[in-house]
């Protein structure tokens, strides 16, 4: 039950310690926070802006309550007026925005005075649209006294179509996201010309969040963009910024192609930091096989964020899952109106697929203190200025302790005290968490891991870079080492033609839809209202099977609707509103088909194995559950088509005899090889410049290709991405350190510094640490010598 009201907005902010002083009432609440971490506040130290900065500048930035700049901001800006690339990586709500605006704002000044041309320009890049939105917002607001000299247009797949050719003739401060750079401004870049022929400054927002295939596409799309402005007789300074970054300097070289300067020493004041871990309590009630079934994190989350919203606590509520933040918003918007019919409307969801003008609208509540809850995911985790919030509950561990940490972040904008809680799942990897805070709190966050020089991302870039301007053997040093050896094999590919000293695209279709650089899978799903026709948002085609299968259970802003029919061929989900006393979970199945080996290598008994395989995904069924606890009604089968994925993959067997040296009896197998698989997966981005989010894996203790206990680790990408094959060429010190990271860790059953994953689709069981140590060894015993 939620504590009594307190009037929102009234009074001074309680602190961090009160508002979990209230919410921890009671002794079954009290005995749910296994530990608090509190985080010192900090002091902060100013310094002189650069001369260089204009002193209108200056002015418009103490108009905004700034009068002088934190010693951080300064040293940015030096760098930023000097000509050099620097990325600034300190902590969330330390003024990074003003860091790099300051220099790009007196630049566009001194270009607006210019007798002849447009000026100077400057190019902002978001990884999503609410951040370049908000950025927009702030922009403006401190500009507003410089007048017409600064002229922020968002460029996206948003942006009207009268509007657009506006945004390229006359905005000086553009600011898109690398898709729309990707597939929109790179191939047009003529009609871009006198904005890139000016460019100044390219700032890229959150750079942190461009990792793996992912960040090793946009890597690629930065090349392009500077081999353009090359063309047009500009050279850009690069400034980035990011709030959890490991090794940044050397982060922000392998993206942008160029030297930066790191700026870490965060000199911003901080308030204090309350960060409770809590534990939702067992229930009476019994899952599946009779296990005990732990309060979910969505109930617990929403009994939180109702309780906070009656003590007038402005707070973000993070969920993993679309369907989780609407669940939240739903319960407490329900709990509110027992206590306070006026409350209800000021909690709201917030979610990736919704209307463009839905966001905006969140997005300006959220900001202007309409709102005091919003359950959202991660598309409001990164960057977007929600100044004035209390605090942050994290339901469930986001994956990796930069997410967790740049959550938290969320709260305590203004340099206030703030409150963030982690209330677990019902899950091994988090009830280890909390159990375990040095985990959390004792780590540093994960390094940013991309590899630009990937044959299977540069490919298709230089196909696209050739369809912009054709290639030349002197743009071979920008886009990699790698670069000059894949001519031949897209000349052999008919992708492009050799014609004296340059390669030429010479196709029909756009170059540049050779490669979808965010690997969703295909066009979204629109979601329509049957009976009205009405458009109410739109899910990924990757995520469609399991999100708005046929029966499936869709929340949008507060109402419920289930899914009458999904039409694959159409891309359409068609909805009815209804009241289901139950959410839906989907069940799905995975199989791995070896389709050919390319290479073996026998070690001892076993063998070690890379080829292509296919990947089989189906979603098989989908189970009801009661909305509060989570108790399963009923289980429903479902005909949807399986989803097949052609990539490559390294794999190793092992024989009964040497399953019998290394004592793993067939109770023990399969944990065994599940263990071994996790840490693998876990330990491969240190041998393959990957991100585990960019590989997948089976364990089989008996597969029918190989009619052997198998482990497969393959590339989560059409085609492969070439981790499995730096895997299989790595594969003796890969899963030496393996083992040795399994066997050195501390804990009794596995944890997740060693056999769990953050992933894992069937929970994290069965595993068995010991038996995947032995495994292991055994495995080793053969490895050829000199391998």
């Amino acid at each position: 039950m939620a504590s009594n009201p307190v009037p929102p907005d009234a009074g001074a902010r309680p602190s961090p310690g009160m508002i979990l002083e209230r919410l921890a009432r009671g002794a079954t609440r009290a005995a749910r926070i296994t530990h608090t971490e509190h985080l010192p506040p900090r002091i902060g130290r100013h310094a002189d802006w650069p001369e260089q900065i204009r002193p209108e500048v200056i002015d418009a930035i103490r108009s905004a309550g700034i009068e002088r700049p934190w010693a951080h901001q300064a040293r940015t800006s030096e760098h930023a007026l000097r000509g050099e690339s620097v990325v600034v990586a300190t902590g969330t709500a330390s003024g990074k925005s003003l860091a790099y605006l300051a220099p790009v704002l007196s630049t566009l000044l001194d270009g607006s005075e210019a007798p002849n041309g447009r000026g100077a320009t400057a190019l902002y890049l978001a990884p999503t649209k609410a951040l370049a939105a908000d950025q927009r917002r702030a922009v403006r607001e401190l500009a507003a006294p410089l007048g017409t000299a600064v002229r922020p247009a968002v460029y996206d797949g948003d942006t009207p179509v009268e509007e657009r050719e506006w945004v390229r003739q006359y905005g000086n401060y553009v600011l898109t996201n690398p898709d729309m750079l990707h597939r929109g401004i790179l191939p047009a870049h003529a009609r871009w010309s006198s904005f890139l022929r000016a460019l100044r400054y390219v700032v890229i927002d959150e750079c942190h969040s461009y990792r793996g295939v992912f960040g090793s596409h946009v890597a690629q799309v930065i090349r392009r963009l500077r081999r353009i402005c090359a063309r047009y007789g500009s050279e850009p300074v690069f400034l980035l910024a990011s709030a959890t970054a490991a090794e940044p300097a050397q982060a922000a070289t392998r993206l942008t192609g160029l030297p930066v300067v790191e700026i870490t020493e965060d000199t911003s004041p901080r308030g204090e930091l309350v960060f409770a871990l809590w534990e939702p309590p067992l229930t009476e009630l019994h899952g599946e096989q009779g296990a005990p079934v732990r309060r979910t994190a969505t109930a617990e989350t929403a009994d939180l964020l109702t309780d906070l919203a009656v003590q007038g606590v402005r707070t973000v509520a993070f969920v993993r899952s679309r369907r989780g933040a609407e669940l939240i918003a739903l319960i407490t918007q329900e709990r509110l109106a027992e206590v306070d019919r006026s409350l209800p409307g000021r909690v709201a969801a917030y979610r990736g697929g919704y209307l463009p003008e839905e966001r905006r609208a969140l997005e300006r509540a959220l900001h202007n203190g309409d709102l005091l809850g919003l359950a959202a995911t991660t598309a409001l985790e990164l960057g977007v200025d929600v100044s004035g919030l209390d605090a942050v509950v994290i339901a469930g561990y986001p994956g990796t302790r930069a997410s967790l940490w740049q959550q938290a972040g969320r709260a305590g904008r203004s340099g206030q005290g703030a409150l963030a809680v982690l209330v677990a799942r019902d899950d091994p990897l988090d009830t280890y968490l909390v159990h375990h805070p040095e985990a959390l709190f004792d780590q540093p966050v994960e390094s940013t891991v991309l590899d630009p020089d990937n044959p299977y991302v540069l490919a298709p870039h230089l196909c696209a870079a050739a369809a912009e301007l054709p290639l030349t053997e002197s743009d071979f040093a920008l886009f990699g080492p790698a670069a000059g050896g894949l001519m031949p094999q897209l000349e052999a590919a008919n992708l492009l033609r050799r014609r004296a000293k340059a390669w030429h695209w010479t196709r029909r279709e756009r170059a540049a839809d050779l490669t979808d650089i965010r690997g969703q899978g295909g066009p979204p799903v629109q979601i329509v209202e049957a009976g009205t026709g009405r458009l109410l948002g739109t899910v990924d085609a990757a995520a469609a099977h399991t999100t708005v299968h046929d029966g499936a259970v869709h929340l949008h802003q507060g109402r419920t609707h289930v899914v009458q029919h999904l039409d694959l061929a159409d891309n359409v989900a068609l909805v009815e509103e209804a009241s289901p006393p139950y959410s839906t979970t989907a069940r799905d199945t995975t199989a791995i088909a070896v389709l050919e080996t390319d290479t073996e290598i026998p070690w001892g008994d076993g063998r070690l194995c890379f080829g292509s395989v296919e990947v089989t995904n189906q979603v098989v069924s989908f189970l009801r559950r009661k909305l509060i606890t989570g108790e399963v009604l009923g289980e429903t089968k479902l005909d949807l088509p399986p989803r097949t994925l052609r990539t490559h993959a390294v794999w190793w067997t092992v024989t009964e005899d040497q399953l019998d040296a290394a004592r793993v009896n067939p109770e023990q197998l399969g944990g065994a090889l599940h263990a071994a698989e996790h840490a693998s997966i876990g330990m491969l981005p240190l041998f393959a410049t990957c991100d585990r989010w960019d590989i997948g894996g089976v364990s089989i203790p008996l597969h029918p290709d190989t009619l052997l206990p198998t482990v497969f680790v393959y590339d989560g990408h059409p085609g492969g991405a070439g981790f499995a094959e730096r895997a299989f060429h790595t594969a003796a010190a890969w899963l030496t350190a393996t083992r040795d990271a399994i066997a050195s860790c501390e804990c009794e059953a596995g944890c997740p510094s060693c056999i769990q994953s953050p992933k894992c689709g069937n929970g994290n069981d069965p595993l068995h640490k010991r038996g995947a140590i032995r495994l292991l060894g055994e495995l080793l015993r053969g490895v050829p010598q000199g391998t």
